[in-house]
């Protein structure tokens, strides 16, 4: 068996190199295209681009139903795309039909940590049952093995086997309860692992300790993470980049810092702005305020569909904006990118606003 500390010995983490998981043009939809050329009223991912390294932690943020848990359910292959590709380590996984995604999905290569651990767990399995139970659908361990991995997976989560492996889920802390969900996730030893919210429902020390766990798990294990929050400040403190959606869409990415503290799009500003833990600049006048990001009462009205998704909400919005624009990268900032065709000019406008009643005044 290779312990813990062979596996830290062994693992040498990278985040350089080709992607482990490279997403390029996915779009998903849970309802039927009503036309050839639309995806149709269910969409709910558009044309999606994302790059994922070997020891790297990536964050997902956006509102509820923007296509960051349908973003996971498709690399998994538990929905099927309807346009694009899902690249895991050189094949494409969403093009993987029968028996060939069968046997990809019991691979256990990419894992799901869900958001509700007392509701994703088995109520009548013991701990030990739930963290086995991939490894007796893998099949690639015999019954010793198998013993051996549930126990160095429960210690690697930090939880005593021996006090833990014969309770049942109800019998456990929040707190417990997700530290063996992720040691369920890692008993195949993924290569890429989505965690699905998976400190809102704890508080505030056990989101600390949860955070800090798979920090070090993507070191001594060699994984890439991806996380799926709301809780930006959390965000800030572990992932390496973030990826912003908005209505279906990724509309900014790129290092979580300079994403969050110098945003490029303006629902990226208005994240961070709601979340002021976030930035942490000397100055605290320089912070952007919500209200700064506020549209007009009486704004332009703007079609359904074709249009920027964000336009109706934004108040830097104009002609151009009628066409959803592309996510490029953005000018005289390389690694990051955005879908907004005033990324590069929406801040001096705001400035200009800002300033213009204190010239008259004087």
């Amino acid at each position: 068996m290779t312990t813990t500390h062979e596996v830290r010995s062994q693992v040498a983490v990278t985040t350089t190199g080709s992607p482990l998981l490279s997403v390029r043009g996915l779009s998903v939809s849970y309802a039927p295209p009503k036309k050839a050329a639309s995806l149709g009223t269910g969409a709910a991912l558009s044309e999606a681009d994302l790059d994922v390294r070997a020891g790297e932690v990536v964050g997902i943020v956006g509102e509820t139903g923007s296509g960051k848990t349908t973003l996971a359910r498709a690399t998994v292959g538990l929905v099927r795309p309807v346009a694009g590709s899902i690249g895991f380590a050189g094949e494409d996984v969403g093009s993987l039909r029968g028996r060939a995604l069968r046997a990809f999905r019991r691979s256990g290569q990419v894992q799901l940590v869900f958001q509700d651990p007392l509701r994703s767990l088995d109520p009548d399995l013991t701990v030990a049952d739930v963290v086995r139970e991939p490894l007796d659908i893998a099949r690639t361990l015999d019954r010793r093995e198998r013993d051996e991995r549930v126990d160095d997976s429960l210690r690697l989560v930090g939880l005593d086997p021996v006090a833990v492996r014969g309770r049942l889920p109800r019998e456990l802390s929040g707190g417990q309860r997700q530290r063996v969900s992720i040691a369920r996730a890692i008993s195949t030893r993924p290569r890429l692992l989505f965690c699905d919210e998976p400190v809102s429902a704890l508080d505030v020390s056990n989101r600390n300790l949860v955070l800090n766990l798979l920090d070090r798990l993507r070191t001594e294990l060699g994984l890439a993470v991806i996380i799926i929050a709301h809780d930006l400040s959390s965000l800030a403190g572990i992932a390496d980049r973030v990826a912003v959606f908005y209505r279906g869409r990724i509309v900014e990415q790129g290092p979580i810092r300079a994403v969050l503290e110098q945003p490029a799009h303006p629902y990226t500003a208005l994240l961070a702005a709601s979340a002021p833990s976030v930035e942490r600049r000397a100055d605290e006048a320089d912070r952007l305020r919500p209200e700064q990001l506020q549209p007009a009462a009486a704004g332009r009205a703007w079609p359904s569909d074709g249009v920027c998704v964000f336009a109706q909400r934004c108040p830097f919005a104009h002609d151009a904006c009628t066409d959803q624009p592309a996510l490029v990268p953005v000018p005289h900032d390389t690694g990051r990118q955005a879908a907004c065709h005033v990324a590069a000019t929406w801040r001096d406008r705001l400035d200009h606003d800002h300033e213009q009643p204190t010239r008259e005044s004087a």
